[in-house]
């Protein structure tokens, strides 16, 4: 299925989709977060799209707010799609596990939400991958942390 026949049955199936770009391997759309679960299990359960494989899961800081992008594929059709959903602002940003849908999302929302700050709601267990428990710094992925061993430097 090309991107643009699958653009065309995705707006068929779900309201609501901002496609950004049918260009290159990935048919890239964003969603709102409400929608995120929701989307997720029609495009894992419908016959024609049956999107059962989740390779990726980045959080982003696009500056004003912080995102997260998800990368499907269909491993029975071949086809991918890569998914933005914003958390809408840096202060508490919030957006709801998959986990429970994809398991391999386990992992990568602990990793987005220690570097990045980002809340999944429904998530088991967000505790620290890399840092020390009792980090307090801030969060080192974003774009207005300031590295304290540079501070130290200057």
């Amino acid at each position: 299925m090309t991107n643009s026949e699958l653009k065309d049955k995705l707006e068929n199936i779900v309201s609501g989709i901002n496609f950004t770009s049918e260009e290159g391997d990935f048919l890239s759309l964003e969603i709102p977060k409400e929608m995120l679960k929701n989307f997720l299990v029609k495009v894992h359960e419908h016959d024609e799209l049956a999107f059962d494989y989740l390779f990726s899961v980045t959080g982003i800081d696009l500056g004003e707010e912080l995102a997260v992008i998800y990368h499907l594929e269909s491993t029975k059709y071949r086809h991918m799609i890569q998914v933005t959903v914003k958390a809408e602002g840096r202060d508490n940003p919030e957006i709801d596990s998959i986990h429970d849908i994809f398991p391999a999302a386990y992992y990568n929302e602990m990793e987005a939400h220690e570097l990045l700050g980002i809340k999944f709601k429904g998530h088991p267990d967000l505790k620290h991958l890399f840092l020390p428990e009792d980090w307090d710094k801030g969060y080192p992925l974003r774009k207005d942390f300031e590295d304290i061993n540079m501070l130290i430097r200057k």
